[in-house]
């Protein structure tokens, strides 16, 4: 079955939740615009209490690398999740002095994106692993996963982008290599502990 990572975490209720339900990874938000914003700080104390075998993830928005360098090395992040327009000249000079996997936010505006998807991925990539979100991440809505079927997303490919209870069956059908779930693990824009749980729960 896909991996699940439950993105946006920023309280320590947040983490409990997390702890008790257990899915593969969990994202901190360092963007700047987003309403999940954590600083370097907050993130270390979540990190503190995160029980081991979960994998975090920070993510970025165009950061200075020398601050996602700092938060690797600081042991608040294993996997650094790209989000601005960092060019390829980045990403390289990123993974030359950082250790951390890279995911690379992929922001589907169109359907000619979509259909152009699957050349796009079959070229030799960057990263370790790409992420397939909608035009405006974080804001519930999804984007038409039609041109995804038949593609191969089981190896690298996160799937993002409006993922929730009610579409979740639908989208491990596609079979990523890991759903990413962020306002559809949330009730009034804080985490809710029961759909977290159903929601790793329909990934096992």
């Amino acid at each position: 079955m896909p991996k699940i990572k439950i993105c946006g975490l920023f309280r320590e209720q947040d983490v409990e939740f997390v702890n008790e339900a257990k899915p593969d990874f969990v994202g901190f938000v360092f963007a700047e615009k987003s309403r999940r914003l954590v600083s370097a700080k907050q993130a270390e104390n979540l990190r503190k209490k995160l029980s081991n075998g979960i994998t975090a993830v920070g993510v970025f928005a165009n950061a200075k690398i020398n601050d996602i360098i700092s938060l690797c090395k600081n042991g608040i992040i294993d996997i650094a999740q790209l989000h601005g327009g960092e060019t390829d000249e980045y990403i390289k000079e990123l993974k030359n002095k950082c250790e951390a996997k890279i995911i690379r936010a992929l922001n589907l505006k169109n359907n000619s994106q979509l259909s152009t998807l699957n050349s796009q991925l079959s070229k030799p990539q960057l990263c370790n692993y790409t992420l397939l979100d909608a035009p405006t991440p974080g804001s519930g809505h999804a984007f038409s996963w039609e041109y995804l079927k038949g593609m191969d997303l089981s190896e690298n490919i996160f799937l993002a982008g409006g993922v929730n209870l009610g579409n979740i069956k639908e989208a491990l059908k596609l079979n990523p290599f890991a759903v990413d779930i962020s306002s559809g693990a949330e009730t009034n824009g804080v985490k809710d502990r029961e759909k977290i749980l159903k929601l790793v729960e329909a990934c096992m």
